[in-house]
């Protein structure tokens, strides 16, 4: 790789080979647009109601079945008839009785019905981001999946993305240490805890108050001290302050505090603790620990969105070290420990998120009322302080005993992957598990994956329930749940009943049309979307009488109920003028009666109004813009009840009832079968000793010190995971004995796939340069320009990536993070890379790139709030994603390339015609 972070070229490839008329990075962008182009074509004409007419088989059109060659839209009836209709379970269903009279018709009568129209915008939202992940993963799939005809396809690469950072443990595990670790600009530790004396009418009583460390990048740091109920106040706050706002919960109130012993040595380093000076979770012999501890890895089990999981902080009960010296079986108590350790993982989790991190309440929460520590403060702090850093240290123990006994199963992990992405490797995986009874007899790099899959389990487990700062929160919710469920009335109701037989008879009493009446299940839904409508109603007619102008009222309804034609017409309009819809659908002709001039200048003020009043807060304009609000009110609820409407009409049309019937069967059926016969119900009980047994070890763990063995609290973990996996496995090996085919149909369905992304289509290669050849030699098109199209595709992807990885650099150095944070590749981990499935890593990073960054854009809660207020909101997303998206390349314009389409559409159905 070149020094400078680009693919080094060889000289060869610089320019094209003997015959051809690209190079290989020419060849590949030109093939990626034209497949993007096409993609995007077959994924938006999936809206028109003619679509599956057009497809292709298995559907059917006014001139019988489409042949491939023939089909508008061959990458999505490649997709379909490949990987949609073999699917197991769908690969069982008719031609003529299921495809073409059941489905198709449902999915063209949903099309005519034009549900959820663009003026919703929060409707038209969630369908463009559906729509633009949906074109990038089929993108994504055929630019891997059809390789070109030269051979010679060369991609744009950064080193300095393929680069992994060793340090990436200890880093993930000092994330989590009291001083250092910044989130959006802020440092906060909960440091210490005090008891405060507060009086009620006569008595004093006495309460914790926590003490916060806070510190902003360039300042001082400093102290302040706050209660649990401040906490509690700050959370209600977020929530007035971001409505709508996904908050972490609040820590329960836990008054516990903590005790341990060996105190002096786990405060003073010593670490080398002897066995006797241990206390271990479970009985365990020296041999037996050998055995096991020699087979151990640990990969990074996070919670995604918690900035505190970053870390591995344990919140184990800890111990209190002291100026004076004690006999190390002295016990010792933390006052409120485990809830301060909770309090962190809350706020810690809080500031990860910048919009949480720049409120006023956050501010002021970590600001307000600074404090100078008592000596009895700043002791309690050293000593609390101690404890986070001899956790970590516990934690940078466990990782190197991890890495080393890792070691021994690379060799295994290895021959397992390998076996796993050559041909059918799933398939004779499976075999294998359906042909022996146990673990024990299954081969051997088998016995090492199972080995390696204990070993993830186990450590799975020790980082939700006692590794992370909000475990004890995580356990406790565990326990409650667990101890809720009635394990023995579910086994006994499996065992008995038969559920096929009662979904079917169920089904039947609500899908039943007794003398062509209408069924149960459409009174149902009948009733609820009836009543939605009336809700709409009562709300429309609000409107009406505040709006008082019953042709603006009459206008936006009959544009609700209009022909799909004429609401695209109105909108162009809008778009080509730039006016608001509003505008666009009062002052247009195609839909009477005409306003006259004085309504039209009367919608025009408001218009006028409600901009000022968006733009500022200027009351008298917030007036003036009244009228304008409740027409676009107004126009959101027109469109939703029409929306209603469709949908009671859909539930109405005999062939909904039929297709839901239709897919119980080819869906349920089988699955009920199988794990009838398969005696499943005995694996209810054998869960639920799972979790007791799992409930019994957390809890002796979390009784031990903090200085305990890391060896012995790993080992806890390995034996209770070998003590139940040969139940788990002969659930699975009773599964797919009993599938009759179930499982292997799934496998082969999936290595289909694989083979497709590794192989390319049975029917040939996409061979550009005679794409290229043929278009210059007949004059469709000029060579130069469209090299220096290609070219500038290329200029373009190179500056993407480059601006990606450089703003992804930039935001983890803000945070506070590095290259690879919290990211390690373990050893004896399975090293499975995407470059073994068929897909190319730098293609599966762009899936990224061309989302829309507005994540937020429209929220649910939106819909609550004023129009203007709504407005706002939305403008303000949108100059906040301008501004995080400056300086972010912009594709260039291409006019050539655009004429090769046709050309490459007949090339793309012969290759994709099987």
């Amino acid at each position: 790789m070149a020094a400078n972070g680009s693919a080094k070229v060889p000289e060869a490839l610089k320019s094209p080979r003997d015959g051809n008329m690209l190079t290989g990075k020419q060849e590949h962008y030109l093939k990626r647009e034209l497949i993007a182009q096409q993609v995007k074509f077959e994924v938006t004409e999936l809206n028109s109601p003619t679509a599956l007419q057009r497809f292709g088989a298995p559907f059917k059109s006014e001139f019988g079945e489409v042949s491939p060659l023939d089909s508008d839209l061959p990458i999505l009836r490649y997709i379909f008839v490949h990987h949609v209709r073999e699917f197991p379970f769908l690969d069982k269903a008719k031609e003529k009785e299921f495809w073409q009279d059941k489905l198709q018709v449902f999915l063209q009568s949903f099309a005519n019905k034009h549900i959820s129209s663009s003026e919703d915008r929060l409707e038209e939202t969630k369908r463009r981001k559906l729509s633009i992940k949906s074109q990038k993963l089929v993108e994504l799939m055929m630019v891997s999946g059809i390789p070109t005809a030269s051979g010679y396809e060369e991609r744009i690469r950064f080193s300095e993305l393929e680069v992994v950072d060793a340090g990436a443990i200890d880093h993930g595990v000092l994330s989590t240490m009291p001083e250092g670790h910044y989130n959006n600009g802020w440092d906060v530790n909960v440091a210490g805890v005090r008891t405060t004396m507060v009086k009620r009418n006569i008595r004093y009583h006495k309460h914790a108050e926590f003490i916060l460390r806070v510190k902003r990048k360039g300042e001082l740091e400093f102290f302040i001290g706050r209660r649990y109920g401040d906490f509690h106040r700050l959370y209600k706050r977020l929530r007035t302050e971001l409505p709508g706002k996904v908050l972490p919960p609040m820590p329960r109130k836990n008054k516990q505090s903590s005790t341990a012993s060996n105190l002096l040595s786990a405060v003073k380093g010593g670490g080398d603790d002897d066995d006797n000076s241990s206390v271990s979770s479970v009985s365990t012999t020296g041999t037996m620990l050998d055995k096991s501890m020699n087979n151990l890895s640990v990969k990074d089990h996070r919670r995604s969105g918690s900035a505190v999981s970053l870390g591995r902080s344990s919140p184990r009960p800890s111990t209190e070290g002291r100026e004076r010296p004690i006999m190390d079986s002295e016990p010792v108590t933390l006052f409120r420990e485990n809830q301060r350790i909770s309090l962190r993982a809350f706020l810690r989790t809080l500031l990860s998120n910048a919009q949480i991190a720049n409120t006023r309440a956050m501010s002021e929460f970590l600001t307000f009322e600074p404090l100078t520590p008592t000596d009895a403060d700043v002791e309690d702090i050293s000593r609390r302080k101690a404890m986070d850093e001899k956790r970590v240290e516990e934690q940078k123990r466990f990782y190197e005993i991890a890495r080393k006994r890792a070691a021994e199963l690379d060799v295994y992990m290895e021959q397992f992957r390998r076996d796993i992405i050559e041909s059918n490797g799933l398939t004779k995986l499976f075999a294998e598990i359906k042909d022996k009874p146990t673990i024990q007899d299954l081969s051997m790099q088998y016995r090492k994956f199972a080995e390696w899959l204990r070993i993830e389990v186990a450590a799975t487990i020790y980082h939700l329930f006692l590794a992370e700062d909000n475990s004890p929160e995580l356990f406790a919710q565990a326990k409650k749940i667990h101890s809720m469920i009635p394990y023995t009335i579910i086994k006994n109701a499996i065992r008995i009943a038969n559920p096929a037989a009662v979904m079917s008879s169920i089904l039947d009493i609500f899908l039943a049309q007794p003398f062509g009446a209408r069924s149960l299940m459409q009174r149902i839904f009948s009733l609820t979307l009836n009543d939605g409508i009336r809700s709409f109603q009562k709300s429309i007619n609000s409107l009406v009488t505040k709006i008082d102008e019953p042709v603006f009222c009459e206008k936006l309804k009959k544009f609700s109920d209009a022909d799909e034609d004429i609401k695209n017409e109105i909108r162009l309009d809008s778009e080509t003028e730039d006016v608001d819809l509003l505008i666009a659908i009062l002052r247009s002709e195609s839909i009477t009666p005409a306003l006259n001039s004085s309504q039209i200048g009367k919608i025009y003020n408001a218009w006028v109004a409600w901009n000022s009043a968006v733009d500022n807060v200027d009351e008298e304009m917030k007036q003036g813009a009244q009228l304008f609000s409740y027409l676009k009110q107004l126009l959101k609820l027109y469109t939703r009840q029409r929306d209603k409407s469709m949908m009671l009409s859909m539930i109405e049309e005999p062939v909904t009832l039929q297709l839901l019937r239709d897919l119980f069967t080819i869906f349920y059926e089988p699955l009920v079968r199988v794990y009838k016969s398969a005696n499943v119900y005995n694996s209810v009980t054998d869960f639920a000793v799972f979790i007791d047994d799992m409930i019994q070890v957390v809890d002796k763990c979390r009784e031990q010190d903090v200085s305990a063995d890391p060896n012995q609290t790993v080992q806890a973990f390995i034996d209770l995971c070998q003590r139940h996996e040969h139940n788990f496995y002969k659930f699975v090996h009773e599964v797919h004995t009993h599938d009759n085919g179930l499982f292997t149909q799934l496998m082969g369905w999936i290595e289909d796939i694989l083979e497709f992304l590794r192989q390319g289509p049975k029917a040939g290669k996409l061979d550009i340069n005679a794409l290229m050849a043929g278009a210059v030699s007949v004059g469709q098109l000029d060579k130069e320009k469209a090299i220096t199209e290609i070219d500038s595709l290329i200029a373009w992807q190179e500056a993407r990536k480059k601006w990606h990885s450089d703003k992804t650099r930039q935001k983890m150095a803000a945070e506070g993070g590095g290259a690879g944070s919290g990211i390690e590749t373990v050893p004896g981990a399975l090293a499975f890379q995407s470059t073994d499935f068929g897909l190319d890593q730098m293609d599966l990073q762009d899936i990224n790139y061309d989302e829309d960054d507005e994540s937020s854009d429209e929220d649910e809660e939106d819909d609550e709030l004023d129009p203007i207020e709504a407005e706002r909101k939305r403008r303000a997303r949108k100059q906040d994603h301008l501004r995080r998206s400056a300086g972010e390349p912009v594709k260039p314009h291409v006019v050539e390339v655009e004429k090769l389409r046709e050309s490459f559409l007949s090339m793309l159905r012969m290759v994709l015609a099987e």
